[in-house]
């Protein structure tokens, strides 16, 4: 077993020290420095070990600081009527819930099994209860610090908060195990990455009861959920029975990594049918305008799919929801206090909503499939003037795309903080309204910056940026730890107003300076 272990992290750290290594590679300023023959070079190679390492102990940890920090206690502190302990309880119960069905660590088809069972030949069964049992220790070592911390903090007695992650890999291991019992009787393979939909609304049912209940008040009681979470122990034992004395787990895996290969070739197809689709064929689309502005125009009228229509439905949710907040404070008046509250001190928290709704992505992702991966062939297109001009209009039009559910969110904001109580300073109503219309500025300015500075697609509309890459995950942990800033909205407002002005300065000199030279097709 301990032999199967390491061969399994030796091939699973030489994949990832071989994408670390070209990641480097990518970095502009350090492709100049590192040398062409970079794989060969032994102490590259013992810093992408090290560097994987490191990874493989954090990963065991973050993901559940992040997951206590935000789904469970973070949300939790919205339920104040809720005794701590007991919310504390429901939430992570349900939620446990979810992740044994949705993440059980035995059905998934990845590469490194691929390598492994496919092309090297290695033993199934050993492979697969090797890497399992490793990962159900990752889960229970990873769990233990966050239950204990998070859970007496919540008033949980210690001993449930010790027994926690033994329930957590419990309730993994007895869907898995019933998941093998269904393959013995009907032939069916579960595959995590495609979730069927009568799951989906499993899901949707247990997340509606872990953050519904107890916004209305409802909640398990603290002796329901202990009870839940012990038995969930000895239905995990009986799992790990199961899934020891399962032997067919050859069978189950060619099945997973033949849907595996061919996901990776549907992929392909579904991404470029899906760019076909985004675009309207309607050949009676005209413009009446020249040059770029010509090229712009037809460009954001025969994408209104994914550009203006989405940006329509999302104001439309959103004036849904100022509406449904509204009439809860008419119907339910002693929420007002509460509201009030929420408003004045957790504008933070739209940060990442606001990255969440933003069209960014998807307008600069189209932007090279359907119209620059071709355009970028031809020398005109790629000299400086024509280069900023088109930044500039490309801009303009990103703004105005983000800023028309921005504003609703905004008033939105205003008319609920009014109507919960209002402010004693009523620059919060004014603050509330332009941070939420700076923060749709900063994203639309991140978004077409980085693509312009990073230009991260070749000519086969293949992702070759590793620096694109970092950047766009550090956005996202950065507009995610967001949700845990707790700041008075004027403080937070203005330095907000501030601080987007200043970026959108700086960003376009930075595109005015550099892009004409950035903005190419990768080899």
């Amino acid at each position: 077993m301990f032999k199967t272990l390491r061969l399994s992290f030796s091939l699973r750290n030489t994949y990832r020290v071989n994408s670390i290594l070209y990641s480097l590679k990518q970095i502009p300023l350090l492709k100049r420095i590192l040398p062409d023959v970079l794989y060969q070079v032994q102490g590259f190679k013992i810093f992408a070990n090290v560097l994987s390492v490191i990874w493989e102990i954090i990963s065991i940890f973050i993901g559940k600081f992040l997951y206590f920090t935000t789904m469970v206690c973070g949300i939790g502190l919205l339920y104040e009527e809720t005794p701590v302990d007991q919310a504390f309880l429901h939430i992570l119960l349900f939620l446990t819930l979810i992740g044994a069905w949705t993440n059980t660590n035995l059905f998934e088809p990845t590469r490194d099994k691929y390598y492994a069972m496919i092309l090297m030949r290695m033993d199934a069964r050993q492979y697969t209860l090797t890497n399992y049992i490793y990962a159900m220790l990752k889960v229970i070592v990873g769990f233990l610090p966050f239950s204990v911390w998070f859970g007496l903090e919540r008033e949980v007695p210690l001993w449930l908060c010790l027994l926690i992650p033994f329930s957590i890999a419990g309730a993994k291991m007895a869907v898995a195990a019933s998941s093998l019992w269904d393959y013995e009787k009907r032939g069916f393979v579960y595959n995590e990455n495609k979730i069927r939909k009568h799951l989906w609304i499993l899901v949707g049912l247990l997340l509606v009861a872990a953050y519904g209940l107890p916004a209305v008040g409802i909640a398990l009681p603290k002796m329901a959920s202990t009870t839940l979470f012990i038995a969930l122990i000895p239905a995990g034992c009986v799992g790990l029975w199961k899934i020891l004395n399962f032997q067919a787990y050859r069978e189950i895996n060619q099945q997973l990594l033949a849907q595996l290969t061919n996901q990776m070739d549907a992929a392909k197809q579904a991404v470029k049918k899906s760019s076909e689709k985004s675009i309207s064929t309607d050949a009676s689309i005209q413009s009446k305008r020249k040059g770029f502005e010509y090229l712009n125009e037809l460009f954001i009228k025969r994408h209104q799919k994914i550009l203006w229509k989405a940006t329509k439905k999302i104001t439309f949710v959103c004036v849904a929801l100022v509406c449904v907040g509204l009439l809860a404070l008419y119907f339910e008046p002693e929420g007002k206090k509460a509201v009030n509250r929420l408003i004045l001190n957790w504008l933070p928290y739209f940060t990442f909503i606001m990255y969440a709704i933003n069209r960014g992505a998807g307008f600069t992702r189209a932007l090279f499939m359907n119209c620059d991966h071709s355009l970028l062939t031809y020398s005109f297109y790629k000299q400086p003037k024509f280069v900023l001009k088109l930044f500039r209009i490309r801009l303009r039009e990103i703004m105005k795309i983000n800023a028309v559910p921005a504003f609703v969110i905004g008033v939105g904001l205003s008319l609920l903080l009014y109507v919960s109580g209002g402010t004693n300073n009523a620059l919060n109503y004014g603050v509330l309204i332009v941070s939420i219309l700076c923060m749709s500025l900063f994203f639309s300015v991140h978004y077409l910056t980085i693509y312009y500075l990073l230009q991260p697609y070749n000519a086969a509309t293949e992702m070759k940026s590793g620096t694109y890459s970092i950047v766009m995950s550090a956005t996202y942990f950065l507009c995610f730890s967001m949700m845990q800033l707790k700041m008075p909205t004027l403080l937070f407002g203005v330095m907000c107003i501030v601080f987007c002005i200043l970026y959108s300065v700086v960003a376009c000199i930075l595109v005015y300076r550099l892009a004409p030279k950035t903005f190419r097709l990768r080899t």
